[in-house]
Order: C-alpha cells, then structure tokens, then sequence
C-alpha cells in the first residue's frame, strides 16, 4: 500500500453536510466539496491487510485496495480505469450505495472503516470533470439486436455491457425520462440528475438507443419485442408497493412512496404536475423506517410540512454490532441520514390500527406501541402493549413499506415467465428465464435490494445474453 501505517496515524473522516438551514430550501445535494488531501490521507487508511474483505462486501467484486492506492499516488486517471473495470456507474453507487465493502472492511474489525464511497465518488467525479470518461464503441458490430426493458442501474447497466461487445442494444422506459428510480424516485438532494444525463451521452455515444413513454405490454405489445429483437432482459424493478391493510385506508390523503416521490423529481424537472401531492403544512405521517421513508422526509421538509412523524413496527437498532451480527457481515445498527438530520421524526414498535377522517379525506391516525417478544419457535413476534393506543393529526399519510416484487399483469404475463415462490422472475445461472432468449436481472428478479446488487446482475445478464447470441463471450461476470 502507498503508506503501510496510514491506518494507524489517522482517523475516519467525511465531507460535512451544508447547514441544515441553508439546503433545506433548495434541492442540491447536500455535501460540502471534500479537500484533495483529505482524501489522499483516507486512501492511506487503506490496510495491507492480506485479505482484502472488500472485496467480497461489494457484489461487483470492486477491487478497492488498488484505486484507494492509486488516489494516494496521485495517479488519478488509473484509478478511474480500475474502478471503470467492475462498476460502471461509480458516480451512482458512490452516492446512494449503502457500503456493504465498507461494513466488511478488515480495519472496521476494530475501528472506523476506510471511507471507501467516498473515494469512488470523488474519483469518478474528478474523471468527468478531467474529460476522460469518454465513448467506448464497439470495433465490430453483430449485427444482433436486444431489447432491455427497464432504465434502472440494472437495465443501463446490462445495457452499457452488451453495446460494448457489438451488439445494437434499444433500452424501453415507460417514464417520460430514462434513469428508472434513479430518475423518479430518489429524491435531488441525494443525487443530482445531471449525474445520470452525462451517463447517458456517453452510452447514446456508444450506440445505447433509448425509448421513453413505452410501457411494455401496455403501449408497446410484447410480441413486437419477440419479433424484432433477438434476445429480451427484463430489468423493470419491484416495483408493487406493500400496502397497508387497515380500515380506513381509502380515505383521501394516504398514498405510497413512490404516488409522492416521483412529483418532486418532475418539479425539479421544471415539469407542471396536476394536483401534486404536497406536504405543505400539513401534518404528515410517514409508515415505514428505510431509505424510502427518509425520502419522503426530506422532501416533506421541504414542502414545509407543520409536522412530520416516522413510524416503523420494529425495535429501533442497537448502537454496535450484536454478538449475533459480526463482522464481516452487514451490521443492523442505528444509522441516520441527511434527512433525519434535518427532522428526527422516528418512532419505533408503533403499529397502525386504523384511519379515520371527515368528508372522504384522512384527518387522524390510530395506532399502539409494541413490544417484541420471543415466540416458541425462537424467533420474535410483536405484541401490543396495554394501554399505549393513541390519536394523531395525520392530513397526509406515506406508505414507505417496501415492495412485494414486479407487477405481474401486462408483460410478465403475456411472455409468460415462471415466477419463483416469492413472486420474483425466475432465472438460470446465466440469468435466462423460463421463456427462451428472455432474460432478467436486478430486483424482478432479485426482490428489492441494493444498487451494487442491480449494477452486478445487469452485469452478468450481460454476459448471458451475449453468450446466448454468440456461442462465447468476453464479458467477465461480477459475482
């Protein structure tokens, strides 16, 4: 390593957040600009440690202690070509990727971990701004054509590989604009959508064709895919919502997640929206503890809501590791984002009983507290707890509860694929489905998960498919 005992004469250390006050009445991201020597001195941080548990924390197979040593040389544009060599879209997972290397990083055993997202933001970054991430055409083209359905970090990255090999490569959205979530769902102040615009150029440059307003087995038949393409991959997410079962919810004024979200991003757009779902001053309750939920509250915040409440049925996290969550394994710990920064609303073990209101809209939320409790087979089950049950203002509700897998209607039912048990798209090891030359990657068929999770299976999708087509192929699987 550039400095064998970085690790051991200095700490951990992030970019500040803007004042809370300042960026909660704008959109931008929230981070301050993070000094080159800072982060020169968190690459040396990076161990010798001989077997480097990064690397098997990221599904891309990242091979993070080479370009954390690169950055330390100064070396910058090497750096940028090997982490270009396992993750396309660096500028993506190193603003929304929860880290999973960074949880499995040998020094975390016992002390803060190498800031390892940190450096792949900055070092794709620097290489936009530098001009060196330019088109990569393919010499020779195959003349095959492939359809991906879907413009998440799955779909473009499947995409990007294939148009690499040669292949003419149409991805299909049914949005207005491509990105997927990344587009209408993930909130400005997390990642600005000029970082997906100038992706986009580059892979337009490489051959990428893109097809906006084109739902798949509504506006667009799936039979014309299976007649004009050679091969299909299935990247459209799980995309339909956990719903909230209680009396009450019909009312007007309770929505999901991803109802609320994606106005935000069309505003920030420049785009009208009809009726927008607004937080301001209203009293807002938010159903659901994860990353969706702290978008909503971020973006409530900013609509000026009069209040905010966060509620999630499970304990809240412990502060460390338990001794049944080692290391290297992801550790269930208290975590707090940006926007909690800005509003700490959380409430844990709160069930919601019902929802009343008047004249057709909510107005109040009934709920009671928990407690969690172990249950005969050994596990833990909720219980209520006696005389906790309570009334609040409630005038907009959010339903953040996750997602139960793909909308199975319209294209999954007219190609006719086989699902597995949890209701995901089946696929083989080569990430083919049950129909032949139809394949699938990212969450439909991997249920909700990570980023690095939709990147590595677009990925190997990739090579499937050009595997399928060719008889061979030079694409390299991530995992």
């Amino acid at each position: 390593m550039g400095k064998p005992t970085g690790f051991m004469e200095a700490t951990r250390e992030l970019p500040k957040r803007r004042l809370v006050e300042e960026r909660v009445k704008d959109w931008n991201e929230v981070y301050l600009p993070f000094p080159e020597e800072k982060l020169k001195t968190q690459a040396a941080r990076c161990m010798d440690c001989g077997v480097p548990f990064c690397h098997t924390g990221c599904p891309l197979g990242n091979i993070i202690p080479d370009w954390n040593d690169l950055v330390f040389r100064d070396r910058w544009h090497e750096a940028i070509d090997r982490l270009h060599l396992t993750n396309n879209f660096p500028e993506f997972t190193g603003r929304l990727c929860p880290a999973p290397c960074e949880s499995s990083c040998v020094l975390g055993i016992n002390e803060p971990a190498v800031t390892i997202k940190q450096i792949e933001v900055t070092i794709i970054d620097r290489a936009f701004q530098e001009g060196w991430v330019k088109p990569q055409p393919a010499a020779i083209k195959t003349g095959k054509k492939v359809a991906v359905v879907g413009s998440g970090p799955a779909g473009l990255a499947c995409a990007q590989q294939l148009a690499r090999v040669g292949h003419d490569v149409t991805v299909f959205e049914r949005a207005d604009r491509i990105g997927g979530l990344l587009r209408y769902g993930i909130p400005e102040f997390k990642m600005e959508k000029a970082v997906i615009d100038r992706r986009l150029e580059q892979m337009k440059a490489e051959g990428v064709k893109f097809v906006v307003n084109a739902h798949i087995g509504v506006t667009h038949p799936v039979v014309e895919l299976k007649s004009n393409f050679d091969a299909i991959v299935l990247c459209g997410g799980s995309t339909a919502p956990r719903d909230l079962t209680v009396p009450g919810r019909e009312l007007k004024g309770t929505y999901f997640a991803m109802e609320y979200l994606p106005e935000s991003n069309h505003i920030c757009h420049g785009d009208k929206v009809k009726d927008q779902i607004l937080a301001t001053g209203k009293n807002v309750v938010i159903i659901g503890g994860g990353d969706t939920g702290a978008d909503c509250l971020g973006t409530a915040v900013r609509q000026g809501a009069k209040s905010i409440k966060q509620f999630e049925l499970l304990p809240r996290p412990p502060g460390e590791r338990a001794s049944n969550n080692p290391w290297p394994q992801w550790p269930n710990i208290w975590r707090s984002s940006s926007a909690h920064e800005e509003c700490e609303a959380r409430e844990f073990c709160i069930q919601t009983l019902k929802l009343t209101g008047e004249q057709g809209e909510v107005k109040r939320l009934h709920g009671v507290k928990l407690k969690w409790v172990q249950n005969p087979a050994g596990g833990t089950m909720p219980e209520k707890i006696p005389d906790t049950e309570f009334t609040i203002d409630a005038d907009l509700i959010l339903l953040a509860m996750g997602f139960v897998g793909p909308e199975k209607n319209t294209m999954i039912a007219q190609l006719g694929v086989k699902l597995t048990d949890r209701g995901n798209v089946w696929a083989n090891d080569d990430k083919m489905t049950s129909v032949d030359g139809v394949f699938t990657a990212g969450d439909m068929t991997r249920g909700q998960s990570l980023i690095v999770w939709a990147i590595a299976e677009g990925r190997n999708a990739a090579v499937g498919v050009d595997t399928y087509l060719m008889g061979t192929t030079t694409l390299k699987k991530s995992y």
